[in-house]
């Protein structure tokens, strides 16, 4: 790279003094600046692009290899599968009844039907209370009937 110091700024900005004049000196150099700065955008996006098509192969690798391990995988399920298979066939068949002779019986399942109102009765009467759980239900008409103030006190 170009090696540009205090020493040499200074002397290319004293030949453009005298080469280009002070008049035009100052647009010159902002010329030379947005000129520079376009070249640097430039550089930048070349770099940006040479850096995303580089992932880009990099990804396609991973991805032909990511592959390539869930083919042999599939592989060898179908092969175990197969000799599953094959040992499954040569076996001798066994009833229901003999593969649950073993084990024990299980009571057949009931539905809940209405014990469900026992799940929400198990909390205390005190914590609703406390906390404000409405344990009746009761209607607007009745709500508003029941908070409305009474003629005759004095709040």
């Amino acid at each position: 790279m170009i090696d540009l110091g205090i020493s040499k700024m200074a002397l290319i900005g004293a030949v453009a003094l005298i080469v280009i004049g002070p008049e035009k000196l100052p647009r010159v150099a902002r010329t030379v600046g947005t000129l520079l700065g376009k070249a640097q955008r430039y550089v930048n996006d070349v770099k940006q692009e040479v850096n995303r098509s580089m992932e880009l192969d990099e990804f396609k690798k991973m991805k032909d290899s990511v592959q390539d391990a869930a083919r042999d995988v599939e592989n060898s399920i179908r092969t175990g599968a197969s000799e599953f298979e094959k040992s499954w066939s040569d076996t001798p068949t066994t009833t229901a009844a003999d593969t649950l002779a073993g084990f024990e019986s299980f009571p057949e399942y009931r539905h809940p039907k209405k014990k469900w109102r026992l799940k929400r009765g198990a909390t205390p009467q005190w914590f609703k209370a406390r906390a404000g759980v409405r344990t009746k239900a009761q209607s607007g008409a009745a709500r508003v009937a029941r908070f409305r103030p009474q003629p005759g006190r004095k709040a």
